[in-house]
Parts: structure tokens; C-alpha cells; sequence
């Protein structure tokens, strides 16, 4: 057991105008089973850059461990996967490489495999398996369960309780609270650690926010009637220093004078008091405001109905037939394991050039809004986003401010948002549609854990017609009305 110790960490990137982070403090234990919560685009990844000493900083970070990173790039995909991950963990033997790989449910027959023939949920956990086999590391885990199906997440879940040492960045709740025992939360002026899993960290952070919002209302009172009684205060001296002139007994009004300066003091000390502790408050305070959609109500009960379909590619399908109806108001959340059409079948009746045999019938005008998995096609402004899109800019850039974007980030390339701050932009845009049928292909990739709040909520509240491919649990039980296994 060693300790991993921050001292007075600033940073801020040459390019940026404010601190990433400032004066941050604190400790971490290498025994640890970390989960990294915050909003995108705080810093979770720079923080596990500047451990890997990636960037230069001001202040201390001290540590005796060595420092891994997850995802590990492989350069050589071609290889047989055995090869990749002895280049990863050269001590491991190959009895311990498929020893991880059982507890990670992944057939060892892989190993001898080339590593780019490996569905991703099977380069993730080959991965994951290398890297704790470097004893003694500490590991830096970003992200792993996106793209992965809700089976590939609980086995990756399951194999981390079992370990120690590790820090994971995911917004999963799910994942964070099957295999973590201490939060560490990126808020919005610190970086605080706290004992417990994300449940039991959530409950902590709302009660101690209600507690300072009521603390706050209650200061605020105070400040108020404060400032009332030193204008009363400030009239009553004034009628005071009047009544001197001609005053009988000089000393009488001298002593009423005096009193009346020591109550302003008073009042005056008090104030800036309450003042002081009043802006003590609320420094980390997460607004989650409601979010707005308007779909569109079509006339006809079903809008998309599949009979017998199987997408195909190069004439090989890629599933056996499907077939089920999208009724007005569900919300149809399709399941199963990655590589079984999923995605095939939305990009399909969301009108993308999808090879399929079967039937595909649609309900005539209908207009549907599409968010897809991939985010590597934006850039420009999102001004220009808006334009192209033809949605409302002024609607569009209030919802990315409900979602947690600060106005510094409009005047920034989407191409240089984060993964998430992408996702956002897309979803953002389709809120800003009026549709008939939303049609969304894993939004929450790499989508925070407020922001994932904020549209369960929303789902809830207008109830639009929904086809989705989304492996977070908790969001999937809270959404939808049908799930359809394939």
C-alpha cells in the first residue's frame, strides 16, 4: 500500500484562458477501487494525463506506483493477440492470460486469434486483462464500457470488483456502484474524495446541496433585512447629527450619536458576515434544469412496422429475421449483444443505405430525428451546426446550456469538444427537432451521469416516440415501454 498525493495542482492549457484546475489537494490510496465522476468537458481525462506526467503543471503530484492507462493503444492490430498483450504485460505468463480472460468471460482461444478479428468488448477485456497483470501498477481505466452490450458491461463490472488499484472514469451508475469503494468527484471550483460507491456519493451530494440551498435562502433573508435596518440606522443618525444644532444638552445627543454609530457597526459587521458565509455556498452546485422537446403527433397508431427483416453486408446477414411493430408513444429500446444488427436495423428506418431482405413499411409523412453512435463527422461552429440542421440556434444553445456547457465553449470548434460535449451537440439537435419518431444509437456514450438524469426525466415528462440502442441499465429500466431482444 503506497500513497498517491496531490498538493496545490493548477493547470490550465496554453490555448485556454481559465484554470483547468487550481490549488487542488488531495490523497489517494493504491489499494483504492476509484470511480472519476464529473460533467463533461471538466477535466477527467486531463487529470489522468497530467498522472502520466503528459503535461506541465503547477504544484505537486508524488507517487511510487507506475501509472497505466486504459484504453492502451496497440499499434499492430494485424498481430495474434497473444503477441499484443505480452508486449503489455512481458512478465505475465500465458497460463495468467487466460486465467483474466476466464474471469472475464472471453474464450482463451483468442489468444491465437489476430487482435483486429476481436469484437470490441474482446479487445476491451483482453486489454484490461494485460494491464492488471502488471503487478504493482496503478491503472488509469477511461471510459471502457462504451460500445459495450449490457453483458460485456456487468463481466467487465464483476472483474474489477475483484481487483484493487485502479481509477475508472465511466458514467455507468450501474458500474460505478457494483465495483467501486470510493468516489472521487470533479465539481466545479474541486476535486473531492469521498468513501462508497456512486449511490451512496449521489445521496451525500444532494443532502449536503439542499442543506446549503435552505443555508443560502436563509442568508439571504438575513442579508436582506440586514441592509434594511442600516438604512433605518443611517436616517436615524442623520435626524441625530441634525438635532445637535441648538441642542440643549450636547451631551445627551453626543451619547445617542455614539450609539447610533456602534448599532451601524454592528449591523455593518454582521452583514459582510452573512455575506462572506453566503458565498461559502453553493461553490459546487450542479444545476440539472429541465429539458424541452415538442414531437409530432402523427395520425396513424403504428409508424414503422419490420416483417422477416435481416440487414446484410456483402450479402452475409447479420442477424436472423426481425420483426416487430413502433407504435405511437413507445419507447422500443432494442437489446442484445454487439455485432447482432442493432444499429443495422435503426440506420435502416432512419433511411441510411442498409442492404436487407424482408419488409420494412413505414407510416406515410412521417418525419423522424436521427442521433447515431459515430461523432467523428463534427466540426465547425455550432452556429453553423444549427444553420446546416436547420433548427432554432437560440433553442439549440440554451439545451447545451441545460446540459452543462459553459458559454466559452460556443465560441469553440465542435471538432475540439470532448467525446461527451459531441454527444451533446447531437443530442441537443435533435431535442431542437420536431419529429414523429426519434431515433437515437447510443446516446449516452460518454454522456454524464446529470445529463443522463436529465433526459430520463424529459423521456418521462413528453413521452415522444422512441427507437433506441442504449446499454446503460438504470436508463433503459427508467425509458422504456418495450425491449426487443436479438
Amino acid at each position: 500500500m503506497s500513497m498517491i498525493k496531490v498538493e496545490n495542482l493548477t493547470f490550465s492549457y496554453p490555448s485556454g484562458i481559465e484554470n483547468i484546475f487550481e490549488n487542488v489537494s488531495f490523497t489517494l490510496d493504491t489499494d483504492w477501487k476509484l470511480g472519476f465522476v464529473g460533467r463533461n468537458g471538466r477535466g477527467k481525462t486531463t487529470f489522468l494525463n497530467l498522472l502520466l506526467g503528459k503535461y506541465e503543471y503547477a504544484g505537486t503530484i508524488s507517487s511510487s506506483v507506475q501509472f497505466d492507462y486504459f484504453p492502451y493503444p496497440v499499434s499492430e492490430k494485424s498481430r495474434l493477440t497473444v503477441e499484443v498483450l505480452s508486449d503489455i504485460c512481458p512478465a505475465a505468463e500465458e497460463w495468467e492470460l487466460m486465467r483474466e480472460l476466464s474471469l472475464l468471460d472471453v474464450a482463451p482461444e483468442i489468444l491465437w486469434q489476430s487482435f483486429d478479428t476481436l469484437s470490441k468488448g474482446e479487445q476491451t477485456k483482453a486489454l484490461l486483462a494485460a494491464l492488471f497483470l502488471n503487478e504493482g501498477h496503478f491503472l488509469l481505466i477511461d471510459e471502457p464500457t462504451n460500445h459495450l452490450d449490457s453483458g460485456a458491461r456487468e463481466s467487465v463490472a464483476a472483474y474489477l470488483k475483484k481487483k484493487k488499484g485502479f481509477i475508472l472514469v465511466s458514467h455507468d451508475r450501474n458500474v460505478l456502484d457494483c465495483c467501486v469503494d470510493h468516489i472521487l468527484a470533479l465539481n466545479r471550483t474541486n476535486i473531492e474524495v469521498q468513501n462508497g460507491n456512486f449511490s451512496s456519493w449521489l445521496e451525500n451530494f444532494e443532502t449536503q446541496q439542499e442543506s446549503e440551498a435552505a443555508q443560502n435562502k436563509r442568508l439571504k433573508k438575513d442579508i436582506r433585512r440586514l441592509e434594511n435596518s442600516a438604512k433605518r440606522t443611517a436616517v436615524w443618525s442623520d435626524k441625530v447629527e441634525a438635532s445637535k444644532a441648538g441642542a440643549a444638552d450636547k451631551g445627551y445627543v453626543g451619547h445617542m450619536a455614539a450609539k447610533m454609530m456602534k448599532r451601524s457597526k454592528c449591523i455593518e459587521s454582521r452583514q459582510k458576515k452573512a455575506i462572506s458565509e453566503k458565498s461559502a455556498l453553493l461553490r459546487n452546485t450542479e444545476t440539472a434544469e429541465d429539458l424541452k422537446i415538442s414531437p409530432l403527433i402523427h395520425h396513424a397508431e403504428v409508424l414503422a412496422r419490420f416483417e422477416g427483416v435481416t440487414p446484410e453486408y456483402g450479402g452475409v446477414p447479420v442477424c436472423a429475421p426481425v420483426s416487430f411493430e413502433v407504435r405511437r408513444g413507445e419507447r422500443i429500446f432494442l437489446h442484445g449483444k454487439n455485432g447482432c444488427g442493432k444499429s443495422s436495423l435503426l440506420k435502416l428506418l432512419a433511411g441510411e443505405p442498409v442492404a436487407y431482405t424482408g419488409t420494412l413499411t413505414k407510416a406515410s409523412g412521417m418525419v423522424i430525428s436521427y442521433v447515431p453512435q459515430d461523432t467523428s463527422h463534427l466540426r465547425g461552429s455550432l452556429s453553423e451546426y444549427a444553420c446546416t440542421h436547420g433548427i432554432d440556434e437560440s433553442l439549440f444553445k440554451a439545451l447545451l446550456r441545460k446540459l452543462g456547457f459553459e458559454r466559452a465553449q460556443f465560441e469553440k470548434d465542435i471538432w475540439d469538444f470532448s467525446s461527451g460535449q459531441k454527444k451533446k451537440t447531437l443530442i441537443a439537435g435533435s431535442l431542437c427537432e420536431k419529429a414523429h419518431l426519434y431515433i437515437w444509437d447510443e446516446p449516452l456514450n460518454f454522456i454524464d451521469i446529470y445529463s443522463r438524469r436529465q433526459i430520463e426525466q424529459l423521456i418521462a415528462e413528453y413521452a415522444p416516440t422512441m427507437l433506441l440502442v442504449e446499454h446503460d441499465r438504470v436508463f433503459q429500466d427508467a425509458a422504456a415501454t418495450k425491449i426487443i431482444a436479438l
